[in-house]
């Protein structure tokens, strides 16, 4: 029964029933504001859908996909997209959006849908945050189970090091509460191992009694000075103290109206800071960096955690976009590699580039308390390119991607989980982990769904 045409009128009326959420179908009103997701491209077209409310949901959901053999996607947010379903079920849980923090244990409690705009709000309301990442509308699950590389992470960690007890509904449509004393193997997977186990429901958090940072956005003009940032930023950030975390970003600006004056038409080169130490201390950190010369925009201040999206002040509009990436160690870009891979990605590519490098190290190269999947955390650099794929086409962008990481294909130490937007083969997902990893993964792959139930995840057609 691989669609809708062949689906027993009373299995659906069965499933209706049992479901508080919705159930919809192509062609019913509201599947495809359900379907849609913060990537606009390729969205999923499964013959079903299961808006879920609640836990229960999501395990009548998997218990009809198993009983009639249907794979079964799962989307929140929808940034990640990956390979899209086709067929099949698709359970939605953005519905699903409770908060609960615990003060004195200082943890959070969050369900599947979660936005990180609305955990760093309720978080601190009592002085403390999440280790987020820089884009306030991303699902905290989802970002998480990648492994999470946040705008606190040199000092805390990736994310996944922070998570303390998942729900997950298994292939076998039970809810499991998984710490690392119920069930070591599945934890460690579920926490930076890129999905595909099962369906979270719900995840504990630590949290981090950080109230504010001093941080924002350095922007300079790029088309004088990109190469110049890129290597002054480098080489500042061999000294800089773990409670600083950084990045840079390429990119060109469009010329028009919506976009503020001093940018319009320009090409970007914009320093991200997120320092939790003070306001005095962070100026004298940042001076390097104000004296490059060409700066157009200086937006450092003491803010707020709350406001830490201005941070990276990512757009949040919905839109078609594909991502790759590499990690690099120390050496990072040398100067003949960054010559070559800024005249790739620059303002005269055929296709428009966002190009990015996140300073790791840190914490991030500290293995937690409790083991988890995540990988490579010898990499000091995060190098990675995105590109909208309306116009041109996505093989045009695909293939330039390919080209801007060519010089430092290498030298490159893997790929980060979070940071690939778009269908990906085993080659990736192999990258992403290392051979002994994935091998493990993909032995707790068989173990959980022996029938291949998950089947849109990092490891097989995609991550949904």
């Amino acid at each position: 029964m691989a669609g809708t045409d062949g689906m027993q009128t009373e299995a659906l009326d069965a499933l209706r029933d049992a479901v508080r959420g919705s159930v919809l179908v192509p062609g019913d009103e509201g599947y495809d504001q359900e379907r849609a997701g913060f990537q606009t491209g390729n969205p999923h077209r499964p013959d079903v859908i299961v808006a879920a409310h609640m836990p229960q949901d999501v395990r009548t959901a998997v218990d009809h996909a198993q009983r009639y053999r249907l794979p079964l996607a799962v989307q929140a947010t929808g940034h990640g997209l990956g390979a899209a379903a086709s067929e099949g079920v698709l359970v939605s849980t953005r519905h699903m959006t409770g908060i609960r923090i615990d003060v004195s244990a200082r943890t959070a409690w969050i369900e599947a849908g979660v936005r990180a705009r609305d955990l760093v709000a309720e978080a601190a309301r009592h002085g403390l945050a999440p280790v987020n990442g820089s884009a306030p509308g991303v699902g905290v699950v989802s970002y998480a189970l990648g492994g999470g590389v946040g705008l606190l992470g040199r000092e805390f960690g990736y994310a996944a090091d922070r998570v303390r007890r998942i729900d997950v509904v298994t292939a076998d449509a039970q809810l499991r509460e998984v710490t690392a004393h119920s069930d070591p193997e599945l934890f460690w997977g579920l926490r930076g191992g890129g999905g595909g186990f099962g369906v979270v429901t719900g995840m504990e958090l630590e949290l981090v009694p950080v109230e504010c940072i001093f941080g924002g956005r350095l922007i300079f003009d790029g088309g004088q000075v990109a190469e110049e940032v890129l290597r002054i930023w480098q080489k500042w950030t061999e000294s800089v103290p773990d409670e600083l975390t950084s990045a840079v970003t390429l990119l060109p600006m469009p010329d028009i109206p919506a976009v503020p004056a001093p940018l319009r038409g320009r090409y970007l080169a914009q320093v991200h800071i997120a320092f939790t130490g003070s306001r005095e201390e962070g100026e004298r950190l940042v001076e390097p960096l104000r004296g490059i010369g060409s700066l157009l925009v200086d937006e450092l201040r003491e803010m707020p955690y709350a406001e830490c999206a201005a941070v990276f002040s990512e757009p949040d509009t919905p839109h078609s976009y594909r991502s790759t990436n590499v990690l690099l160690g120390a050496g990072g870009l040398d100067d003949s590699t960054r010559r070559s891979v800024l005249a790739a990605a620059g303002p005269s590519a055929e296709a428009m580039c966002v190009l990015s490098v996140r300073h790791l190290g840190g914490a991030f190269s500290r293995p937690p308390s409790v083991p988890n999947a995540v990988a490579h955390r010898d990499a000091e650099y995060l190098l990675y390119v995105l590109s909208p794929v309306s116009d041109p086409g996505e093989d045009v962008v695909r293939a330039l991607h390919e080209r801007v990481l060519d010089p430092v294909s290498d030298q490159a130490l893997g790929r980060s989980a979070n940071f690939l937007y778009g269908p990906q083969d085993r080659r990736v997902a192999q990258a992403a982990y290392g051979a002994e990893t994935d091998a493990r993964l993909e032995r707790l792959k068989a173990e959980c769904d022996p029938q291949g139930l998950f089947r849109f995840n990092l490891r097989g057609a995609g991550r949904g």
